[in-house]
């Protein structure tokens, strides 16, 4: 078998079972991994030097494929309304079918490392058949010293094999699925196959984490995070396309990462080494930061569209899949933190895009709403942005990240709850959605104003507005803030139908309620009650 690259050799990948491999690259870095990849056209060298992937007919997760071994550690600890069983027999026959998969094959191995704070982080072995899986994990998460790889042991070992097609009766998946992710907590072990759609990696490290870190009194978020100069943090929590990416990379503050991190009793921390942008409609002058990381050697490109022959990609093509991604390493954001660290929250942002376009472009919640929206998770998916979606569909995703808790919602808010009252975090709900009107017929909330509203929510100076309080959601809203349009802060005033304002206001109000009765039995009697209710009359 040949070897090459800096590793462990004693501890190989016969230590996973391997056998008879044809070749195996250790922790290769950008130029190699780019070799491997283009040789093996598996992927395109475009315009600026990213390489650029295309993921096949998965070009987002498939959290329906994802399923855990039922055993003595995770049966009466999991939150199985939310995950699928599968059975520790159904879980070796894969991974017997993945050995033998991969005999004669050349194999990428990446030695990472999950979590910023070493007192809390893992040590994560991915396998992959495809160079560009090798690059895209070794931008995303965080990577050893030279020294450490020579003696890396991991605690947790990916694998993820795209040419693999599962079997349902054997491997305990779907029914006519060709896709599975399967995970054993107890031998700590992710196998992912038939999707080539690279953020399943990144995801399993999250799940892992969260599974684990709540024994240790630390919160894992699904969020992004930055800190000012004066050491002051900010978490933004929101599901994909809520803006939790754009929002973070401020030219003002230092981001700490863009999409997960733990808090504990030190403060907050980074899970990965990189960012996973979302690239559609990405612009220059709108996202400059982005759009300089992006368009550049070592970046890895997911299903964006671009010119044949000048190889310049196009961001505003959304033909692929509006998904279109762009991993890269957190220090091609000139303000990254190095550390991935930064002290206890000061502020907390949950960002909804509300594409019934009702909600106000920012609100202050009490700790009691503020745990009512987290377990509710509340964002808008609109056409496009999922297969078969037509119009406007809620999306309540309870913690903000629903297919990435391994235990229940009650958990994570239990903490959440804990940490906020002894950190007295102020509690921030910002739209960046839609106003005037549902998705196709409001407009998009000005970027401008929402970074306005934000950075005086971050600076302390918006909690001297004056404020009233929603009379459909019950949380208190600025009347006015300097450079924000005024009518913006009082959503009913962009609707040209006013009675279409309430009716929709009411009908979501509604939504709310519904979702939140299956977490009733799990929360305090303040919590219950801050549910959003129509309370006096519409302006």
């Amino acid at each position: 078998m040949q070897e090459t690259g800096v590793r462990n050799g004693a501890y190989g990948a016969d230590k996973f079972g391997f056998k008879d491999l044809k070749a195996v690259h250790w922790n290769l870095s950008e130029a190699p991994l780019y070799e491997h990849a283009l040789a093996n056209k598996e992927a395109s060298l475009v315009d600026g030097g990213a390489l650029c992937a295309e993921t096949g007919h998965h070009t987002g997760r498939s959290p329906k494929d994802k399923h855990t071994v039922v055993d003595d550690l995770t049966r009466d600890v999991l939150w199985w309304d939310g995950n699928r069983k599968m059975t520790r027999e159904n879980f070796d026959n894969l991974l017997a079918d993945f050995q033998a998969h991969v005999q004669g094959k050349t194999l990428f191995a990446q030695d990472l490392y999950g979590g910023a704070d070493p007192k809390y982080q893992i040590k994560t072995r991915v396998f992959t058949e495809l160079a560009w899986h090798s690059l895209f994990i070794r931008q995303l998460l965080i990577r050893p010293d030279g020294s450490d790889l020579a003696k890396f042991v991991p605690e947790l070992t990916i694998v993820d094999l795209p040419s693999f097609k599962p079997d349902a009766k054997r491997h305990g998946g779907r029914e006519g699925s060709d896709t599975q992710v399967a995970i054993d907590f107890t031998r700590k072990i992710v196998l992912i196959c038939g999707s080539s759609y690279a953020g399943e990696m990144k995801k399993s490290v999250f799940t892992t984490l969260n599974f684990y870190l709540p024994a240790e009194n630390v919160m894992p978020m699904h969020c992004s995070a930055n800190v000012s100069h004066e050491g002051e943090s900010a978490l933004f929590f929101g599901l994909s396309g809520t803006g939790k990416t754009t929002l973070s990379s401020d030219p003002h503050r230092i981001l700490i990462g863009d999409d997960e991190h733990g808090w504990g009793p030190d403060g907050i921390f980074n899970f990965e080494g990189g960012c996973y942008a979302k690239t559609i409609k990405l612009s220059q002058e709108a996202e400059p930061q982005i759009w300089d990381a992006t368009n550049r050697f070592g970046t890895v490109l997911e299903n964006v569209v671009f010119d044949p022959l000048s190889r310049i990609p196009d961001y505003d093509d959304g033909s692929k899949t509006e998904n279109t991604r762009s991993a890269y390493p957190l220090e091609f954001i000139p303000n990254a933190s190095r550390s991935g660290r930064a002290g206890h929250p000061k502020n907390i942002i949950f960002l909804t895009a509300d594409a019934y376009g009702v909600m106000p472009p920012i609100a202050k919640l009490d700790p009691n709403q503020a745990m009512y929206h987290f377990l509710s998770g509340y964002t808008a998916k609109v056409a496009g942005t999922e297969k078969g979606l037509v119009g406007v569909e809620p999306e309540f995703s309870t913690c903000f990240g629903a297919p990435f808790l391994p235990r229940h919602p009650s958990v994570y808010a239990d903490l959440l709850k804990e940490y906020i009252s002894k950190h007295k975090v102020d509690v921030w709900l910002v739209n960046s959605g839609w106003t005037g009107g549902i998705y196709g017929e409001g407009r998009r909330m000005p970027i401008k104003a929402t970074r306005t509203l934000l950075t005086a929510a971050l600076n302390g100076s918006l909690k001297d507005a004056d404020f009233r309080t929603d009379p459909y959601f019950g949380f208190s809203v600025p009347t006015s803030v300097k450079g924000v349009e005024p009518h913006l802060l009082n959503p009913v005033k962009t609707w040209k139908d006013k009675a279409a304002f309430d009716k929709t206001a009411r009908a979501l109000v509604a939504m709310f309620q519904k979702n939140f009765a299956k977490f009733e039995s799990h929360v305090t009697p303040d919590i219950k009650a801050a549910a959003p209710e129509v309370r006096i009359a519409a302006e």
